[in-house]
């Protein structure tokens, strides 16, 4: 197997089904103005996020081996990582919630391998190296936020998903790609554009998946902490963002107490977020996440979880009393009158499990077709079938070798020869397998001889329901990666040439071994030949000033000119400011 990323302590629990999604980091395709706008973005950032940042992320910085001079490298950042007990690897762009959380469960942080353009340097509709390497990774060197991910991780990944949740990541991915694509039409956009507004407007009520994938946006990526009147940045969104990050501490963003009701609040991924949320410590996050995990299927199980799978029309597993899960696709249950399932049925290929390892004998070969079993108590018997002893079991006649008959509470009957029994290692009754069995609900037969072998799940109830298999070994892996690619940008022999003048200033500053008539040079074929080029100008400038060259107010009024452009006037501003300050310090 080719292999994407190196194996180490921490990459090497990852489960196969998670390797497809990790790309080879494309550091070779990153060109000198990318490497620029990595440097400029760094500088603004730690210049004012060490005023409005939590005092984690300019420690964390350091601590994750993320440099301001030039974009990361996967494998030195790895190195790094795995002394705080995480991983990172590339990927391309957007990946399914559900794989996303999954990573994080197993303490790897998924970096998006594509770098921003100069067009989009403050704000990217996509997400990129420098959100997720420069915004994610410090704040996780404090050890209380980054048990948080994994544990959002842990349960995120087990939420259920609805029909439409893959439809929306589709379109919302499709839509970041073309945005930050400067080679995309406005119809393209505009396209997409509506397509993720219609789909936002007809999601009908909230799945589980899609209200984490909330909690996650307004903390992970888009939260604040502290108080109110004095917030501080946690969120790799804003942490990523020269124009967020300072647009978000604005009165004219409603800043409002983080609660569990923040899970019903939708985003857009493609614009700067209206309200942020303040939680007042990182302990905050984590009991928030306990309260929303207690109101998920995966906890409070019963009618609703399943019929919470059937609705999804994905895999999903329940789990009943006695510890055995059944992992399908749910498509029917039956329910007396006071709402507690009696009955379930799955369609297709099914596994049954304990403890999230496959049961010998019970795999989807074993159940090709489906499967359905009762749920509950015998009728008129007050001990539960799971809870009957040897001796008991012989009392009510339900031991090999003898047909029996067994009618459940809720109208359910089966009427069979008893086969074998499958129990866990503590003794406890799973499975009564059944020849020449009839099982039936009132006038409905669920189950005819025919058939072949009956097996009957043990439980009296439905503990637990979630998305994906209990063992994950059990189904050949079907999803997919998206068919739709990140874009591969197309440049110019023009774009190119401004690039090698980009390559060469920086290779002058890094080798610190620059003429003033060489830097001329530069600065003279870039006002003939790129005249709305103002991040080379500004480095050309930093040049100057370092090393005291004449030209330095030259390169100054050039820039001055640029900034009466509003497109550049705030960015320009913001990087002599930034000079400034180091220029005092010369």
């Amino acid at each position: 197997m080719n292999m994407q990323f190196q194996l180490n302590d921490v990459t090497k629990k990852l489960p196969k089904h998670l390797h497809k999604f990790v790309v080879k980091q494309p550091y070779e395709e990153y060109t000198a103005q990318n490497q620029a706008v990595w440097r400029y973005v760094m500088r603004i950032n730690v210049d004012y996020l060490s005023k409005v940042a939590h005092k984690s992320y300019i420690k964390g910085l350091a601590k994750t081996g993320i440099s301001t001079e030039e974009i990361p490298y996967m494998d030195g950042m790895n190195r790094i990582l795995k002394d705080i007990g995480w991983a990172a690897v590339s990927v391309d762009g957007f990946i399914p919630p559900n794989a996303f959380m999954e990573f994080q469960a197993y303490n790897v942080l998924v970096i998006a391998s594509d770098m921003r353009t100069i067009n989009h340097i403050e704000y990217t509709p996509a997400p990129d190296i420098i959100h997720e390497a420069a915004g994610h990774a410090p704040i996780i060197a404090n050890p209380e936020y980054a048990e948080y991910l994994r544990r959002f991780g842990e349960i995120g990944c087990k939420a259920i998903s609805s029909a439409k949740d893959y439809e929306m990541y589709e379109a919302i991915r499709l839509l970041s790609i073309l945005k930050e694509d400067p080679n995309s039409s406005d119809k393209e956009i505009n396209a997409a554009q509506e397509e993720v507004e219609f789909l936002q407007d007809n999601m009908g009520e909230l799945s589980e998946m899609a209200q984490i994938r909330n909690l996650h946006w307004w903390t992970v990526e888009y939260g604040l902490i502290g108080t109110l009147e004095n917030p501080k940045i946690y969120g790799a969104g804003l942490l990523s963002s020269i124009g967020e990050s300072a647009w978000c501490m604005k009165d004219e963003v409603k800043k409002a107490p983080y609660s569990i009701e923040t899970a019903n609040i939708n985003f857009d991924i493609t614009k700067p977020q209206p309200q942020l949320f303040v939680t007042p410590d990182f302990a905050h996050l984590s009991l928030v996440l306990e309260q929303f995990a207690n109101k998920m299927a995966i906890r409070k199980g019963g009618l609703k979880g399943i019929q919470k799978l059937i609705n999804s029309k994905n895999l999903g597993t329940i789990e009943l009393s006695t510890g055995i899960q059944i992992s399908g696709v749910f498509t029917n249950v039956i329910a007396d009158e006071n709402n507690k399932p009696i009955y379930f049925q799955t369609t297709g290929l099914t596994a049954l499990s304990n403890r999230d390892k496959e049961l010998i004998g019970h795999g989807v070969e074993n159940h090709k077709g489906g499967f359905g079993s009762p749920v509950g108590k015998l009728k008129g018997i007050n001990i539960p079938i799971e809870n009957m002893s040897p001796r008991d079991l012989e009392a009510y006649q339900i031991y090999e070798g003898k047909r029996i008959f067994l009618e459940f509470e809720g109208g359910l009957k089966v009427v069979g020869d008893v086969i074998t029994g499958t129990r866990d290692l503590r003794g406890k009754i799973l499975i009564i397998s059944f020849e020449n069995c009839t099982v039936t609900h009132n006038e409905t037969i669920l189950f005819e001889p025919e058939w072949g072998t009956y097996d009957m799940a043990v439980g009296k109830e439905v503990i637990s329901a979630y998305g994906g298999a209990a063992d994950i070994n059990s189904f050949k892996d079907e999803s997919e990666v998206s068919k739709t690619k990140t874009h591969k940008i197309k440049y110019s022999e023009k774009e190119r040439a401004l690039y090698s003048l980009y390559e060469e200033v920086r290779s002058m500053r890094e080798a610190n071994s620059v003429s003033e008539k060489n830097l001329t040079i530069i600065f003279n074929q870039l006002k003939k030949d790129f005249s709305n080029d103002w991040l080379l100008n500004l480095e050309l400038y930093e040049v100057a000033l370092q090393h005291h060259f004449l030209i330095q107010e030259e390169i100054l009024s050039y820039l001055l000119v640029l900034q009466k452009n509003e497109t550049y006037k705030k960015l320009i501003e913001n990087g002599l400011n930034l000079l400034n300050v180091e220029q005092s310090e010369i």
